[in-house]
């Protein structure tokens, strides 16, 4: 890769912040209780309903596939389906664990621009009350999409508009809530409690922290056998302080919407860049922290060998160039010149 430290992969080849680190050093002394009966975790969900809600119920579970699967079980049936975008990430990247580990169906709903609408899922709510096929439970949208793209909160509430009144639940796979909060201009829970949505599963590696996710309910009710599904899905962390300790930094003087909002303008410079250059076609809006973009099949691993990032659709000459909070607008320039030049060599 060149003596580039820094390429546009994926955000969580990112490191961790320093005031992450930081945090995670402070706790790091003496002993307190394990499974989350100790200050620092008492003190990182004090922080969540600070921003999200008095009323919201948070865990914290090791990853996104957990925090998913466990959210998904806890509020489905064995008989259940989850209708979620064909490409997001719960029916394309978890391996199949949604259906084995939470024991639900997916029902994937073609989505170009990699958001849900009350028409598109229309087709797939008819199930409930036939006992030969599997009952919709919950629809899932993920934010900002795997596309890049960003639901606005209206597209959010007309989707839960449209579950509840079926008696859906309204699942958010938030690995990027914090780009898509600040690519909209609203606070957390604007884009998410009060546009209906029912079970979060929040976001924190790819924003800047060491590991962890957090699975947060704004009904309290949905949150009662919660604790039993975190620990069947061995997402119950023993030195819990860790992960709590990470979240309230991160929830600390705006650190989550400092390092989105950061890794969005490195994405929106990239974006503007590239569209200068012959040849080069940025086939999605850049609405987070997501650069989609279309090149000649030979450029690509001419570029790959001096900056790293994933083909998105390989026969199409698709790719995916992505931004971090640590990404720096000499990164940004040194890419941008790269596929200038070999895009001029017509290599």
């Amino acid at each position: 890769m060149g003596e580039h430290i820094r390429g546009f992969g994926s955000d969580n080849h990112a490191g961790v912040h320093e005031e992450v680190m930081q945090a995670l050093s402070r706790v790091n002394v003496g002993h307190v209780h394990s499974y989350g009966d100790d200050p620092h975790t008492e003190e990182a969900v004090a922080k969540f309903r600070k921003i999200l809600g008095a009323e919201v119920e948070v865990f914290f579970v090791f990853n996104g596939t957990g925090a998913n699967v466990t959210a998904l079980g806890s509020i489905s049936q064995f008989y259940d389906a989850v209708i979620c975008a064909e490409g997001a990430h719960l029916n394309v990247d978890e391996c199949g664990a949604p259906e084995r580990v939470a024991g639900v169906k997916l029902l994937s709903v073609p989505a170009p621009d990699g958001k849900l609408t009350p028409e598109s899922i229309a087709a797939y709510l008819s199930g409930r009350g036939d006992e030969h096929q599997v009952r919709p439970g919950v629809v899932s949208i993920t934010q900002s999409t795997e596309l890049g793209t960003v639901y606005t909160p209206d597209e959010i509430r007309a989707l839960a508009d449209c579950a509840h009144e079926r008696g859906l639940r309204v699942h958010v796979d938030g690995a990027r809530i914090a780009n898509a909060a600040v690519s909209l201009g609203v606070e957390l829970r604007q884009a998410t409690g009060d546009c209906g949505v029912d079970v979060l599963s929040f976001g924190g590696t790819k924003n800047g922290l060491m590991w962890g996710e957090a699975v947060v309910f704004f009904n309290a009710e949905l949150a009662t056998h919660y604790r039993y599904a975190r620990k069947q899905g061995m997402q119950l962390a023993s030195k819990m302080r860790y992960v709590a300790a990470q979240f309230a930094a991160l929830l600390t003087d705006d650190l989550w919407r400092r390092n989105a909002r950061h890794a969005n303008a490195m994405a929106q410079h990239l974006a503007g860049r590239v569209r200068q250059i012959p040849g080069v076609e940025v086939i999605y809006p850049v609405e987070a922290n997501a650069v989609f973009a279309r090149l000649p099949l030979p450029v690509i691993p001419v570029l790959q060998r001096e900056f790293f990032f994933y083909p998105w659709d390989a026969a199409k000459g698709e790719v995916r160039w992505m931004t971090s909070f640590d990404t720096e607008a000499s990164d940004v320039e040194a890419f941008a010149a790269l596929i200038e030049t070999t895009m001029a060599k017509g290599t």
